[in-house]
């Protein structure tokens, strides 16, 4: 089911008495959902990225804006009617329910043509289960399951009432590190086996980038940018992006462009084709080319090595953080001089230049 938001925005009254300051959650979302695709809806707390999936859901209403799924205007149509499966971060399992009952539950209020018969509901339940492969588990309550099995059980009972469009409000944020990436994987599959349109809600940039096939990026309850995980990676529009983007995190600096080169503290690193300006530097982690020679020079800290490779952190005084790390192969041996100084060349294609004031991206 192919999902289209037109100019959606969401506006919620204000609980300050004195100022009575309206809050503007989501404002003027435009996106296009494929048919059969994952879509994370990514952003920091605050951004409104789970008042736009409650609002696909219907759960809330728009201030304005439009929501169509296929050709189809459901922006005032009720929840119930819509077809879709809701997964929620705190799964919302009913304790007294057995794990077949919790699975069960929507399709025993289907009513008119959509009522089934007890053994239709029965292989329906069995189905989403062992889709989830918590068929084995089926007697038990909720309070005998991991955290894990509770979520897959949230996320049968989604798929039970076969949605077209299955919603998903940071499902992973609850479980351990090894349990959230056993879950997502199993969420990628699910969502493949199935070939329902799925959005994605978290704020963890890792998780959207890895099940994603396409990511929206929020700030405020305004998209900063839409593409492939890789593609908003390698190429980002602006510094919120750059920054919310990867791990370790962007290294960012105070440069200048002058005379065709652009200029990290005293240091010319590379040349440039833009207009002369004071500018904000991001470099990529994995950026940085160990060189005598290098044009980038900075003061040792540490070198912390991590298998098959290693951070090389070190001080440099344009950087707006109190260290730069860098990530370079375990191989290769880091030689500081005499005043334990460290010199870098850079990839070219992980230098990114922003507007200063606007933090716009300056290509060059």
């Amino acid at each position: 089911m192919r999902i289209i938001l037109k100019n959606l925005t969401k506006i919620f009254p204000s609980r300050n008495k004195k100022s009575h300051e309206e809050v503007v959650a989501v404002s003027n979302l435009d996106i296009e959902i494929p048919d059969g695709k994952l879509i994370g809806l990514l952003g920091p707390s605050g951004c409104g990225k789970s008042t736009t999936l409650y609002m696909i859901s219907g759960l809330q209403k728009p201030t304005s804006g439009q929501i169509f799924f296929g050709d189809k205007d459901v922006t005032t149509l009720e929840p119930e009617h819509r077809g879709v499966g809701l997964v929620f971060q705190n799964y919302a399992l009913y304790p007294h329910l057995t794990v077949k009952q919790n699975i069960l539950f929507p399709l025993q209020n289907l009513k008119g043509e959509e009522k089934l018969t007890k053994d239709q509901m029965l292989d329906r339940a069995q189905h989403a289960a062992d889709l989830v492969q918590i068929g084995e588990l089926m007697d038990r309550k909720p309070n005998e399951l991991s955290g894990g099995q509770q979520q897959r059980v949230a996320i049968a009972r989604a798929l039970v009432k076969t949605p077209r469009v299955l919603l998903l409000d940071e499902p992973l944020s609850n479980l351990d590190a090894r349990l959230r990436l056993q879950t997502r994987e199993e969420i990628r599959r699910i969502q493949r086996e199935t070939g329902v349109t799925t959005v994605f809600v978290t704020h963890d940039q890792e998780e959207a980038m890895s099940i994603s096939d396409m990511i929206v990026v929020m700030k405020e309850g305004i998209v900063q940018q839409i593409g492939e995980p890789q593609s908003v990676y390698d190429d980002p529009g602006n510094l919120f992006v750059a920054q919310f983007l990867g791990t370790p995190p962007i290294n960012t600096f105070d440069g200048e462009v002058k005379d065709g080169k652009l200029y990290i503290g005293e240091n010319a690193v590379m040349d440039v084709n833009v207009p002369d300006a004071v500018v904000a530097v991001g470099i990529r982690p994995e950026g940085f080319i160990p060189a005598e020679d290098g044009k980038l020079c900075g003061k040792l800290i540490n070198v912390e090595v991590m298998g098959r490779d290693c951070s090389v952190v070190f001080e440099n005084g344009a950087c707006r953080k109190p260290s730069v790390r860098s990530i370079i192969d375990a191989d290769i041996k880091i030689n500081a001089g005499a005043e334990n100084e460290v010199r870098f060349d850079l990839k070219r294609n992980k230098v990114f230049i922003f507007d200063n004031t606007t933090g716009d991206r300056i290509r060059f």
